[in-house]
This record gives C-alpha cells, structure tokens and sequence, in this order.
C-alpha cells in the first residue's frame, strides 16, 4: 500500500512539474502600443515620454551606451501597425521606434546628455521615460516660470532660486493625531508650523504656503496637490509622536522610500491610518510599496535633496535645540508620496513621553524646534543655490 501511494505522489508531482512547464512555454499575450508622445516636464529639467498601452507595460529596461543616446526595450509588446509616434522635441532631437522579437524596441537621440528612468504610469497602464538634463544648466529658458525649485528667469539668464516653501502641519479638525499627556498632536503640529513660517518669511524673504492655519482637516492627497499647484519648490509636513512605551524620546526626520526598520514602519502606518478618516480613498489607488520603490527611481533627484535637507533638519535638532536625535530615515508616507519636490516628514518628539510632551507643548520648546526648521531651511537653501553658481540671499538670522 505505501508503495503505491508513494508511486501516485511521484506521479502526481511529475503531473504538476510537466503543467507548470507548458504554462510556462506559453507566449504572454503581448500588450499594444498605440502612440509615443513627448512633453515637457514642469519643472523644465527635462521631458517625459510616454507609451500609451492598451494593457500594463510590466517589463522594460533602459540602456544608455553614450549619454545622449537612450534605448528603452520593453517587453511583451507590440508597436500597433496605426501607431501614432508624436514629433520629436526639446530634449528629444529625433527617435525610432520598431517591432523586435516580441519586444518593442525605442532608441532616442538627445540634445544634451540625460538621466533615463522609466516608471508605469500611476493613473493609466501607460509607461512613461522620464528624462532629466545630466547638467541643469543645459535646460533651455522656459518662458513662463514653471513651478518647482528649479526654474529659468524670464530674462533668460539664469536664476534657480529657492523661493517657495510649503509647511505642512500634520492632521487637524476632527482628526487630532497621536495625543499624550493632555496634548494633541494637531495642536502642536499648527503651533509649529506657523512658526517655521513667520520665520522662513521675515527672516529669508521666502514665500510660504501653508496647507492648513486653523484647526481643520485636510486630506492627504490634497496636501500634495496645494504643494504642486502652489509653490511645487519645497516641502515640509510636521507631525508628533508617540510609542508603546513612555521612554521612547527624540526627533527624527523621513523622506520617501522603503522602511529599513520596524519603528519607522509603525510611525508610517500610524501617519497614513488618517485616510480612514476621509470620504474618498480612491485617491490612493496603487499605492503600496511597489509604487514607492517607483516614485524613488522617478524622483531620485529629488530623493538626494529630501535626504539632505532631512539631515540639515536633524543636524539643528541636535545642536540648536538640544534633543535627542533618533536620526534621517526613510518610509513610505502618503503625505509625501504626492509631492513632485523635494520633500520630509519631521516627527517633533513623543507626546507619550511626559516631558517631551511638557517640552512640544511650551512655547520655548515650539520655538526652538521651529527655530532649528528655519535655520535648515536657510542652510538647504544656501547650499542650493550656492551649488548653482548664485549669490546667496544676505541672512541676518537671529541667534
């Protein structure tokens, strides 16, 4: 008996061996391309090109043998034989596209040399290139002023200044955030955040764009969206924490990507939990960590600067405000996953600790965390634009 029953498991085994190999030796069906367009980013940095499919365009990579010459291979689809391919432009000094062994096969001849990423569309099955100037300095004066922190002057010279920052309090309305001690987070969260920018404005000039200034609610997605259509430069949200245990203490400040580590998992879970609060969750249809790993490589640009200006926040924590810096990290918030800009999350203290929520609650301590926000802000900003050849702004910053 046991040796027919081993014979029938090996048999079985063999079965589903020899199924899984047939499957696997059947063609995917291949995905349609029916036009290739190319635009302007809004930045002026570059150009996004755009495959508009009929089914998701899953497989791709990027080539570059020269600098200024990109191959994009993409596989399992076809070039639709009533293809529409728009004019080259920009960037773009002229490009070719073909149908190659089950693979469609683009080759792009740039103007200037470029930084190739490619990433799916959020919205659509589409499979957009993005194309950045390797040197910024290449990008032609736009005519109008695009809205993001780089930028050519009308005058056509060139004048990439730092203007515009959006300060984000965390929370608000019938959404308080984490509380302790008597203390709520949405409370303190605005407290700050107008601090920051009464400073960032008498103190550097610079235009502030607040997402709330009373105690209301706003939801994630259009936090991002008043950031990208109002200043689209700079942003920072401002939130408090709070932990299991009443010990847990220090500031720490995040930029998008990928959680390394358990606390910073429970931190983003926590901050993105606010969605159940709102009425319309489509707004975040296709987030998860995919798409995260996807808004690194589009924006790795702007990662390098979120992460530096991350470090410049946690840096004056430390010394001007004298907390305990838990350090620069990375996870996957919705707040910051809508902003096409350099942008952190900064976690103030733990209100689940008496005295740091004693400290986040006094006006010495709002002030000096707002003080250690202002004076990073000005140091990104000097670094910025000083790395670009300008003449920084004259900053009388008070002691």
């Amino acid at each position: 008996m046991f040796c027919k029953l081993t014979h029938l498991s090996s048999y079985l085994l063999r079965s589903i061996l020899l199924a899984l190999i047939a499957l696997s030796a059947v063609p995917a069906l291949a995905v349609d391309i029916q036009r290739v367009s190319i635009t302007e980013r809004s930045d002026g940095l570059g150009y996004v090109v755009r495959l508009h499919a009929v089914g998701v365009l899953s497989q791709f990579e990027v080539r570059q043998d020269a600098p200024s010459l990109v191959e994009l291979v993409v596989q399992d689809a076809r070039l639709h034989e009533d293809a529409q391919l728009d004019a080259a432009e920009g960037l773009v000094r002229n490009y070719s596209v073909r149908n190659r062994d089950g693979s469609v096969v683009l080759l792009f001849e740039l103007t200037a040399p470029a930084e190739a990423v490619p990433y799916p569309d959020r919205d659509t099955d589409d499979l957009l290139l993005g194309l950045t100037y390797a040197d910024p300095a290449a990008a032609p004066a736009a005519s109008d002023t695009p809205t993001s922190p780089f930028f050519a002057a009308d005058d056509g010279t060139e004048n990439w200044r730092l203007d515009c920052v959006v300060i984000d309090a965390g929370h608000g309305g019938h959404d308080p955030g984490t509380h302790g001690h008597g203390i709520r987070e949405k409370d303190v969260t605005l407290d700050v955040a107008l601090r920051v920018g009464r400073y960032v404005e008498e103190r550097l000039g610079m235009n502030v764009v607040y997402t709330r200034t009373t105690d209301r609610f706003v939801e994630l997605h259009e936090r991002g969206r008043i950031a990208n259509e109002q200043c689209g430069k700079l942003f920072v949200s401002i939130h408090a924490n709070a932990a299991g245990s009443s010990r847990a203490r220090g500031t720490e400040t995040f930029f998008i990507g990928q959680h390394k580590a358990d606390d910073a998992r429970e931190i983003m879970e926590r901050e993105n939990s606010v969605v159940e609060l709102e009425a319309d969750r489509s707004h975040y249809e296709g987030f998860g960590d995919m798409s995260i790993v996807l808004q690194s490589m589009a924006s790795s640009m702007y990662q390098t600067e979120s992460e530096q200006l991350a470090a410049m926040i946690e840096s004056q924590f430390s010394q001007r405000a004298r907390r305990h810096s838990r350090g620069v990290k990375q996870a996957g918030f919705l707040v910051l996953w809508r902003a096409s800009m350099p942008a952190v999350l900064v976690e103030l203290g733990f209100l689940s600790n008496r005295s740091e929520a004693r400290f986040l609650a006094s006006e010495e301590g709002q002030d000096l965390l707002a003080s250690g926000i202002f004076r990073a802000i000005r140091d990104y900003k000097q670094h910025y634009e000083s790395s670009l050849g300008l003449v920084p702004d004259e900053v009388a910053a008070r002691e």
